[in-house]
């Protein structure tokens, strides 16, 4: 039996996108879906577009590149954006063709995590990053040092989050994270 990679492609059940220096070159009908746009208006598109802030791309696109050196591939829990503004939980894994020059190309999975973790309170780019990390498990120095600021200030955008969640606690925050409750 012959196999048609572009039908397996494009039915799988996750999003799948083959990038080349951070755009989109060929993406498959999940990943239009989940981010409710269609293939023509995603092919040549920055993955700039399916970020909430052109700050949270950047930033996430520096963090990668010395991960996508070391290992040849990076994988992590972020918010996205749909077309229209709708923010979501993604779990987002993807690879480097050459680790050398990480976003060269690479092939790229997404997939939506709104419905076991949705987003109910409205949270700055900086409140999304480290809300990511605690969720990781991550503590303040952690969270710190991966983000390149004090842990101090990650302890601020922590109370933030607590605040805004209404938890008493940072185990408590983390499973309102994990619910969306607000």
């Amino acid at each position: 039996m012959d196999i048609d990679y572009r039908s397996v492609f494009d039915l799988a059940p996750v999003g799948l996108c083959v990038s080349r220096n951070r755009h989109i070159v060929d993406c498959n009908r999940q990943l239009c879906e989940m981010f409710a746009s269609d293939r023509e208006a995603l092919i040549g598109q920055s993955f700039q577009v399916l970020y909430p802030s052109v700050d949270e791309y950047e930033r996430l696109g520096a963090r990668m590149t010395p991960i996508l050196n070391a290992r040849g591939h990076y994988a992590d829990d972020r918010i996205m954006m749909r077309a229209g503004g709708e923010v979501f939980w993604c779990h987002v894994t993807g690879r480097a063709l050459n680790r050398a020059a990480p976003h060269e190309a690479g092939i790229w999975s997404f997939e939506d995590l709104s419905a076991q973790r949705p987003v109910k309170a409205e949270l700055t780019a900086r409140e999304r990053e480290v809300a990511a990390r605690l969720l990781d498990g991550m503590t303040s120095k952690e969270i710190g040092k991966t983000l390149a600021i004090s842990h101090r200030t990650v302890e601020i955008y922590r109370a933030r989050l607590m605040r805004k969640y209404k938890a008493n606690t940072t185990a408590d925050l983390v499973h309102k994270l994990m619910a969306g409750a607000a």
